[in-house]
């Protein structure tokens, strides 16, 4: 579809300079990032590398012993690839020490433990360093719901939170991102053979054409019928979409006074200047 066709040259552009401005305005010359060995990551390490120097960027691989160790590899290609710092920081020991309290516990608890285990080793190397944290959650995923709050949804700042996965792959592809991780099947690796498209239960193309009309083109139920989708899966989508809003805004704060941060006090970080 059309609007799903990125102008990578403007997006590069564009998402190099937010990161550029975004860090500098701060007071800070590096960002940190979680490099998994995915595709959205990589893509933000690219990003960050163009915009700030590879000598800025400090990426982070945080393996579990369930991880697939291909993912770790990805992770140093892309590393390699684009000339940022890489650091290896496994997570098993202080998740297992947690579970060994609460052995039954699910996978989904046990892969949200993992992604705020994570954000809380960025969160701190982002301390040691000067550095602000960068996201890696594309436009699907924060419409779906498919992450974790405080976990891998947390940063300080997101270049490609705007972007379908559909966009990610074509912007990838135009900055050199390893075709490795291309074209590999996306995954949050967080346990042996998860896959992200088997999980949620269709293909992120699928559902990028679905979300694009809902979301951006703001078609009725009616007319997404009428260009072809089904209304079961229309259903589930915008339940979804609809169900996962508290996780992709700040905490809802009771208003009691006249000016209520969020609500009536919104002044960006240039406010004063």
């Amino acid at each position: 579809m059309a609007g799903l066709s990125a102008n990578t040259e403007l997006l590069r552009k564009i998402l190099v300079g937010f990161v550029q401005d975004e860090v500098h305005k701060v007071g800070v010359k590096k960002a940190v990032l979680g490099l998994s060995g995915g595709i959205d990551s990589a893509l933000v390490a690219f990003i960050a590398a163009e915009a700030l120097g590879a000598e800025n960027v400090h990426a982070i691989c945080m393996p579990y012993k369930t991880s697939n160790p291909e993912s770790e590899a990805h992770a140093r290609l892309v590393a390699q690839a684009c000339g940022v710092d890489f650091t290896l920081v496994p997570i098993t020991p202080m998740v297992d020490a947690y579970f060994g309290m609460f052995p039954d516990a699910s996978n989904m608890r046990r892969g949200n433990k993992m992604a705020r285990e994570r954000m809380t080793i960025l969160f701190d190397h982002s301390a040691h360093y000067s550095a602000l944290v960068l996201g890696t959650s594309n436009k699907t995923e924060l419409l779906l719901g498919y992450g974790t709050l405080y976990g891998d949804m947390a940063s300080a700042l997101n270049p490609i939170g705007d972007l379908y996965k559909t966009q990610i792959w074509q912007l990838s592809e135009a900055m050199g991102v390893p075709n490795e991780v291309i074209e590999k099947k996306p995954s949050a690796d967080l346990w042996a053979g998860q896959t992200d498209e088997e999980e949620l239960g269709f293909s992120y193309r699928q559902v990028d054409e679905l979300l694009y009309r809902m979301v951006d083109l703001r078609l009725t139920r009616e007319e997404l019928i009428s260009a072809g989708f089904g209304p079961e899966f229309i259903d589930t989508i915008y339940k979804k979409v609809q169900n996962s809003h508290f996780k992709r805004r700040l905490p809802v704060i009771a208003k009691v006074s006249n000016r209520t941060i969020d609500r009536d006090f919104r002044y960006s970080r240039d406010w004063g200047k």
